[in-house]
């Protein structure tokens, strides 16, 4: 049986990395894609991968990953959206976004948009990783960025909030096409995605709690069924999960019409990034 391709973003460390050990364990050809160069490097070298460094803080970053990814790999299986995580104070990247919100969602939907004509030829898998903590979230289209009432929590439930939308809406707009995909709670892992935030949340990783929460294999758990098994008969394609089973979101996850309209909401928002490099338009 031919191996698969199976592309992994934020598979430095933490769930991602366990998930490209244990699926190239499985035989799969897995490319670490991470933004420290020494972390995803030495994953990479450990389980025999092919790498890329991309630091989703840049869209520009994210378009280069996806031209690399489309010149060298003809095929992709599985895209697993994983990179993300939880900020401290309100923080404007490059391209002029809030940085939770660009990172755990435009620069997952900028890659997964750019490859999606790779992705339709290959009747690929997408994956997104979002979190419980979108219970937390509140997607205002008209304040994407939170430059009203922000908060660290909030922000980061919304984007992991936006990660369920798009994931439902990805599939509304592209299954008849041959795309399967799905997001997913990995539950509390211990693993160091919260050390750049003043969230409380963040003493969780640090203290004596941390022996309550999952290894990062068990956080990955739920990622690694996801990209194995088989969509529409293991798992339903659009839909959120937990520990491999369907799980309830926040009320917002639920509306259509929300999820088309930050779709086109986000094409815009990528497409102005794209704009700068052309001042022509």
């Amino acid at each position: 049986m031919t191996a698969r391709t199976i592309v992994i973003t934020g598979a430095s460390d933490g769930i991602g990395a366990s998930a490209a050990r244990t699926l190239s364990k499985r035989g799969e050809q897995v490319v670490v894609v991470g933004r420290s160069a020494e972390k995803t490097q030495l994953i990479a070298a450990e389980i025999g991968a092919d790498h890329f460094i991309a630091d989703f803080a840049e869209l520009a970053q994210v378009r280069r990953l996806a031209a690399q990814l489309k010149e060298k790999y003809p095929r992709i299986d599985v895209l697993a959206n994983n990179a993300g995580g939880i900020m401290g104070k309100r923080e404007l990247t490059v391209d002029g976004h809030e940085k939770t919100f660009q990172v755990n969602h435009l620069a997952p939907f900028l890659l997964t948009t750019e490859l999606m004509d790779v992705l339709t030829a290959s009747n690929a898998t997408v994956i997104n990783t979002s979190s419980a903590a979108n219970g937390f979230g509140k997607l205002d289209l008209f304040d994407l960025d939170s430059a009203q009432g922000y908060s660290t929590n909030r922000a980061y439930g919304t984007g992991k909030l936006a990660n369920i939308l798009f994931t439902s809406e990805l599939h509304r707009r592209f299954s008849a096409e041959g795309i399967r995909t799905a997001s997913f709670h990995p539950g509390v892992v211990a693993t160091n995605f919260a050390a750049e935030s003043t969230s409380p949340m963040r003493h969780a990783y640090k203290t004596i709690l941390n022996r309550f929460l999952l290894s990062p294999e068990q956080g990955a758990d739920t990622l690694v069924w996801l990209a194995t098994a088989t969509p529409g008969q293991d798992w339903i394609s659009g839909a959120y999960y937990a520990k491999r089973a369907l799980a309830k979101a926040n009320k917002q996850a639920y509306d259509a019409e929300l999820a088309r309209e930050l779709w086109e909401r986000s094409a815009a928002m990528v497409a102005q990034e794209l704009d700068k490099l052309d001042p022509r338009g």
